[in-house]
């Protein structure tokens, strides 16, 4: 087995993230970097902007991002490995382009990147591959040297992202008045997306019927559901529902909506409802607005009892978890045995994204991949 203190051949992290508004100002720009090339009108980027505004125009992602990134920082200095950890957004500052090339000036060749997305899916992991390979070529074409990057693996089955929403899970249900809290179902969220999008997530054997979207979904709720059950002694009903839905009327996303589904388990005479965000790593904008804002309203309107669970944000067993991956796939490039830890059914996640996971609607190039157009251009 391998020295887990060692980082090599990585010499440094990206956290790589969405990123988010902070301020007023910086809400409709914002939200025209997230929307660029779909053509929506600045008024409907106004309308959406209203979720912000009701916040400051803030959004809480990058205060989260700059605690995880501290927090990550202290976990390499007082556990290892010596690896210094940056980090750049898709939409708004710190871009990744910016980070980027700030790291190549600092010298760093092979780059390990975690993504702020646990699953499989294109807006969750092909997405951020194309924008990482987009900036090589911003690189590229500035004469800068290129770093070879490598992302982690999807953590969504990771005791270090599974147990710590197991105990919020727990905690939320404690939350709730007594009398309420046997009957009380579980409601597990994750943001919808297009049926089409889902049926193609993941490797491409296992392409259809939600791809590997659902089918992780589907398996950390589970996981949690039984966790649930074995410490409190309820079985307790729950199931898989979506949220933060953004697409055309027509198109089909995934249902039911959050929202629709407690006025299900309301007619059906429930007792109270939980909802554990597992779709997110951390409280930003679609949960804060979705969950805590969109949803509880719709629940006291229902005078249903609802609590809602929080999400893994910089808890320890999250960021040693991190460190854990860190070091596993370090090992895994050395050649060396490596222990993949995962709960659930679904074993560890592939180190590396095969051809044809998670396509877009239009092919574009993909760092990270085993169609990296990038991988043996490090110089």
């Amino acid at each position: 087995m391998s020295d887990q203190s060692v980082p090599d051949p990585y010499d440094a992290l990206l956290l790589l993230s969405f990123g988010g508004p902070e301020g007023p100002d910086d809400v409709v720009p914002f939200l025209e970097n997230v929307t660029r090339g779909r053509g929506i009108p600045r008024e409907r980027l106004e309308e959406v902007g209203q979720h912000y505004f009701l916040f400051g125009g803030v959004s809480p992602i990058n205060d989260q991002n700059r605690e995880l990134l501290a927090a990550l920082r202290r976990e390499f200095a007082e556990h290892g490995p010596d690896l210094p950890v940056y980090w750049g957004n898709r939409n708004w500052a710190p871009y990744l382009t910016d980070t980027l090339r700030e790291m190549a000036a600092a010298g760093h060749r092979r780059i390990l990147t975690l993504a702020t997305s646990a699953y499989a899916s294109y807006s969750g992991c092909r997405q951020y591959r194309e924008n990482l390979a987009a900036s090589l070529a911003a690189l590229e074409a500035e004469g800068l040297p290129l770093p070879r990057i490598d992302k982690l693996r999807h953590y969504f089955n990771h005791p270090g992202f599974v147990e710590p929403m197991t105990e919020a899970a727990l905690s939320a249900l404690a939350g709730l008045p007594e009398e309420v809290r046997e009957g009380a179902h579980l409601a597990f969220t994750t943001h919808s997306v297009p049926t089409a999008s889902a049926d193609t997530s993941g490797p491409p054997e296992g392409h259809g019927d939600g791809g590997a979207y659902v089918a992780q979904h589907l398996d950390v709720a589970r996981t949690i559901a039984a966790a649930v059950r074995a410490a409190d002694g309820v079985e307790r009903p729950w199931r898989l529902v979506y949220q933060s839905r953004s697409g055309a009327p027509h198109i089909p996303w995934l249902e039911p909506d959050v929202c629709d589904h407690l006025e299900e388990l309301h007619g059906a005479g429930a007792s109270a409802a939980v909802m554990v965000p597992i779709g997110f790593v951390s409280d930003h904008m679609e949960v804060i607005y979705d969950l805590d804002t969109e949803a509880m309203a719709k629940a006291t309107a229902l005078d249903l009892p609802v609590a809602r669970a929080g999400t893994v944000g910089a808890d320890p067993r999250f960021v040693a978890g991190i460190r854990e991956l860190v070091l596993e796939r370090a090992a895994a490039e050395r050649g060396e045995e490596v222990r993949r830890r995962a709960l659930g059914t679904l074993g560890a996640s592939h180190d590396l994204c095969p051809v044809g996971c998670c396509p877009g609607r239009a092919p574009k190039p993909a760092a990270a991949g085993a169609d990296d157009p990038y991988a043996g251009a490090v110089r």
